[in-house]
């Protein structure tokens, strides 16, 4: 009797979350940005379906996403200043700050407990507690005679520590969060002209800005920050006509198959392959437009390739090995991000301007799933959470 009693209790207080979650592992889940509603929908990549919706999330217009260790928690850094923290497992909100005006991107501590936003308005970074995101320390991004900086190109490194630069002064900043109440940060300067993005090598050694206002790149070897900043490919572009830029290339997502960095060329119709050794340019590869993400499977067999407006309607798919282009598919008007499965079989694609979000299987270029999504953008799998800068 009492074992039938305490049955009874237990199913009457948790049965709601087991529906909830439909006693469902995290390893195959994400989300999808939907930018105009201010959504998400929550994916599943084992049978590529879409599980639910979560709404009420604030302006994702630029949003991106990290997660808990154990990625039950997404937490989604929106354009209005937003930080929230989705349960995608139970598909709610389970807390949420507006911390700025304008954020622009964020990044989770290497132990989890810690998530940081960079922001636009009024700059700088700001840190909270992953738990309670409650917040934890206050960056302003000061520089020169008071002014303040956009902040771009925020990552995670070994250490508890973040790394991220300054738009608008040409310096990368540093923050160890060994000791959270005793912020240590250290700041590199004049690396280049408007630094709009970054990305950190998959081993946390190497934390790479490109820079928008003259060519080039900026790279911080993070095992001899003693040696500071160095410039790489500064000049790439010299001599060629620049096209109007329509998007800012992004670099995070590291591209990196083997020895070799593959990037997009701001401005330019062209991906440049860079010697990871050497951090020279090894070759040049001519594409369909200007390139926005270049991404690479996670074998490092392929690069995948997405572009800017108006050519916008296109993927192309580059062998790392040979350097040639392998395939050229049309998912439709809007193509805007991609996310590869974790081992590579297949890549989720976001086509905004006819609604849809589609898989296709990487060996055979098929297309696998197709679903009529809301405006969608930016995807991002659980399995981010177990990698250095993402």
């Amino acid at each position: 009797m009492r074992m039938r009693l305490f049955t009874i209790i237990f199913l009457l207080t948790f049965s709601p979350l087991l529906n909830a979650t439909e006693w469902r592992g995290t390893g195959d889940l994400g989300v999808v940005v939907e930018r105009a509603d201010g959504s998400l929908q929550v994916i599943e990549t084992t049978g590529n379906t879409i599980l639910g919706r979560i709404e009420g999330l604030g302006d994702l217009s630029h949003a991106s996403a990290v997660f808990s260790r154990d990625e039950r928690f997404a937490y989604l850094f929106g354009r209005d200043g937003g930080l929230t923290k989705v349960d995608i497992l139970q598909r709610k909100v389970a807390a949420r700050v507006v911390q700025s005006g304008n954020s622009i991107g964020g990044a989770i501590s290497q132990d989890g407990r810690l998530v940081a936003v960079s922001n636009y308005e009024p700059g700088g970074v700001r840190i909270f507690d992953a738990v309670s995101l409650e917040m934890v320390a206050d960056i302003p991004a000061t520089y020169g005679d008071g002014k303040q900086s956009k902040v771009v190109g925020l990552v995670d490194a070994p250490g508890n520590r973040f790394v991220f630069s300054l738009w608008d002064a040409g310096e990368i900043w540093m923050v160890d969060m060994s000791d959270q109440a005793k912020p240590v940060v250290r700041k590199f300067m004049d690396i280049g002209l408007q630094p709009y993005d970054a990305l950190i090598t998959p081993d946390g050694r190497y934390y790479i800005a490109g820079l928008y206002g003259e060519d080039g790149l900026a790279l911080l070897d993070l095992w001899n920050p003693d040696k500071g900043p160095r410039r790489i490919l500064a000049d790439y572009g010299k001599g060629e006509q620049k096209l109007p830029v329509y998007k800012m290339p992004h670099l995070e997502g590291w591209a990196i198959a083997g020895k070799r960095l593959f990037i997009p060329a701001v401005g330019q119709h062209q991906v440049l392959v860079v010697d990871t050794d050497s951090w020279q340019e090894v070759g040049r590869l001519d594409v369909h437009g200007q390139p926005v993400f270049v991404m690479a499977r996670p074998d490092g067999r392929q690069v995948w390739v997405n572009f800017a407006f108006p050519n916008n309607d296109t993927l192309q798919i580059i062998d790392t090995q040979s350097l040639e282009l392998i395939t050229t598919l049309k998912p439709g008007k809007g193509v805007l991000h991609m996310e590869f499965e974790p081992r590579g079989e297949e890549v989720w694609v976001s086509v905004r301007d006819i609604d849809r979000l589609q898989v296709y299987d990487t060996d055979t270029f098929s297309r696998r799933a197709d679903w009529p999504v809301l405006k969608p953008s930016g995807i991002f799998l659980t399995s981010r959470a177990h990698q250095i800068g993402l």
